[in-house]
């Protein structure tokens, strides 16, 4: 079993990945700040550093003596990058950039980062997206996950740093901080739960490929350790749901009757996104996938014992 070290392992998609990581036997190391008062991941046995992203010296910390390495922090979200396109270039990509030079200072042996299946294809009409589709994001979230990319094939190309890149569709599920404003369907969970009016960004006609995050945790550790045919794989379930029947959905699931805010779309909104896992599945086959409908409940539930609480 492998050493692995999860960058955001009290995250959204991180700490799922400590938990069947440590399941399947590897010796993880949980690198976060830890602001929360509890660890989201449940898994015991977990070498812990509490440390800061953007400290070469932490990182360097933490990366040593170890074989893989999991990068699965943002300091942005596609809303604050946007309100701050420097910030995502100065944090997000510079910081991963030091990351990288660590990872090869220590002899990492494989890269593995989390970048966007949703914003890095961009608007092209397409009714579904494969790997070999161009890339033309048009909101500096997606551009600082595409410059991310290049930079792993440039590490590839110098240093020997093997990589892959998952471009993970739009994940869901329980774990996810709706407060962070990222997500359609935790947000609007929370804003059930509270009794408050529902937003929503156009006629409810845009489309998106949702997936629960259990899934997404366990296609990922079904790649960790074992040669790849390529270096990048979208992180799909290949169906594509409008807004207006997520929210179709979140009313059965919830029972409540809810009424909606209409606003603008966002000009950095693409109209209609869902990727082809076709690479991913021939190469390591598909996880029984959570229905939309179930994993929602499931999510449901956790706001609601949160917001009980």
């Amino acid at each position: 079993m492998a050493k692995i070290l999860v960058i955001g392992a009290n995250g959204f998609i991180g700490s799922h990945l400590v938990d069947d990581l440590s399941a399947t036997g590897h010796q993880v190391t949980a690198f976060d700040r830890f602001s929360a008062q509890n660890t989201a991941y449940i898994a015991t046995g977990v070498r812990k550093i509490t440390g800061d992203f953007l400290s070469r010296g932490d990182i360097e910390t933490a990366v040593a003596g170890q074989d893989f390495v999991m990068h699965f922090l943002s300091t942005t979200s596609p809303a604050t990058a946007e309100s701050d396109p420097s910030l995502d270039v100065r944090t997000n990509v510079a910081q991963t950039v030091e990351l990288l030079e660590a990872c090869v200072d220590a002899r990492v042996k494989h890269f593995y980062f989390a970048s966007t299946g949703g914003a890095i294809y961009g608007s092209q009409g397409k009714l579904e997206y494969s790997e070999a589709d161009r890339t033309q994001p048009i909101s500096p979230y997606g551009i600082g996950k595409l410059t991310i990319e290049n930079y792993l094939r440039y590490f590839r190309a110098t240093h020997g740093l093997a990589s892959t890149a998952f471009r993970i569709s739009n994940p869901y599920g329980p774990r996810q901080r709706p407060n962070h404003k990222q997500g359609l369907i935790p947000i609007v969970l929370r804003q059930i739960a509270l009794g408050e009016h529902v937003v929503r960004f156009g006629d409810g006609s845009m489309v998106r490929d949702y997936i629960y995050v259990e899934d997404v945790a366990r296609m990922i550790c079904s790649v960790v350790g074992r040669d790849a045919a390529s270096d990048v794989y979208n992180l799909g379930s290949g169906r594509g749901h409008s807004i207006t029947e997520v929210l179709d959905s979140l009313a059965r699931i919830t029972g409540v009757r809810f009424a909606i805010d209409e606003r603008a779309v966002p000009p950095t909104f693409v109209d209609r996104v869902v990727l082809d896992a076709t690479r991913f599945a021939q190469e390591f086959g598909l996880p029984a996938l959570t229905s939309l409908d179930e994993g929602i409940r499931l999510t449901w539930e956790e706001i609601r014992e949160n917001i009980d609480g």
